[in-house]
């Protein structure tokens, strides 16, 4: 299948066409937003109690990465990047579908392949799981797709994406390893990873900065758009630190208090990054989120050893 067939057709035939179009399929992938889906899914299994150092080469933890990484979350890169090619084409013109290197035909194409590769790599894992891949797919329609566009909606989109990279993964992780599926070992989870889930509503803000001209004009009612980006950004840095504030505090009601003081530690680079966040977040996003990123995604991690403690 060659992905730049129709009015996409660019450039000459070479040896290195294969690679070609396995670079432009990766672009299409995206793979670092892989990242912290595959983390989400890895603190779940941790939480679980039942994953250990001999599981991380066993099949379960390799086919979770897989669908959490280039199957799952791929599909749902290459949906947002179907729905808003338009968005794109002022936003971000290089991107594969408006630059004009993959053409609708064959989006569809591997969007509907990577689909199914992924139901089936979770129901292989647990079918409870195959169902959360279903809900993860609706969930990228709901962000992306008219009439609904969810990405429109102010907050709503950031939930709904946030929801999708955390608490899904999360609680896949868990039911993937879980030795039972008791309410004592699937709350804790549910909860951390709702709350982490607060937190990454507020990244996804930030995320939103490098789109504010393109996302004005077309009606997306992005914070940034409405707020404007000051106001933005001190919003994005309350609901990052409230959330992490919240799921330190839950810890200490389990009476892991070390594993809370360490997520609490955690917060202070952040905190500190976030006053030149605020102050200039447009040229401040990415590196924040590069940077301050890691103290986050440390506490989920964190987090989830509490979690194994209780549950052990």
């Amino acid at each position: 299948m060659d992905l730049r067939d129709g009015k996409g057709a660019v450039g000459k035939q070479t040896g290195n066409q294969n690679a070609s179009k396995l670079g432009l399929l990766w672009r299409f992938l995206k793979p670092v937003t892989w990242i912290p889906v595959i983390w989400s899914f890895l603190c779940g299994a941790v939480a679980s109690g039942a994953f250990g150092w001999p599981d991380v080469l066993g099949w379960k933890f390799l086919l979770g990465l897989l669908l959490t990484g280039p199957l799952a979350s791929g599909t749902c890169q290459m949906l947002n990047d179907y729905f808003d090619r338009d968005l794109d084409s002022i936003n971000e013109p290089g991107r594969p579908i408006p630059g004009g290197a993959i053409s609708l035909r064959n989006a569809t194409l591997l969007i509907s392949v990577w689909a199914l590769l992924s139901v089936v790599a979770g129901y292989l894992i647990h079918p409870l799981i195959g169902l959360y891949v279903v809900v993860g797919i609706i969930n990228a329609h709901l962000y992306s797709a008219n009439p609904i566009k969810l990405k429109k909606r102010l907050w709503a989109g950031n939930i709904i994406v946030a929801v999708s990279y955390l608490v899904i993964p999360w609680m896949a992780g868990v039911i993937a390893y879980a030795p039972e599926m008791s309410g004592s070992i699937l709350w804790p989870s549910l909860v951390v990873a709702g709350l982490f889930t607060l937190a990454s509503t507020g990244t996804m803000t930030i995320n939103d900065f490098k789109s504010i001209e393109g996302d004005r004009q077309n009606n997306i009612r992005t914070l940034p758009v409405v707020f404007g980006a000051r106001k933005a950004a001190l919003i994005a840095a309350v609901l990052i630190d409230l959330g992490q504030l919240l799921a330190a505090a839950y810890l200490f009601m389990l009476d892991e208090t070390w594993h809370a003081l360490a997520v609490l530690l955690l917060i202070i680079p952040q905190f500190a990054l976030q006053f030149s966040l605020v102050h200039s977040p447009k040229t401040m996003d990415v590196r924040y989120n590069a940077i301050a990123q890691n103290f986050l995604v440390a506490g989920m991690l964190v987090s989830a050893f509490a979690i194994r403690a209780v549950n052990p």
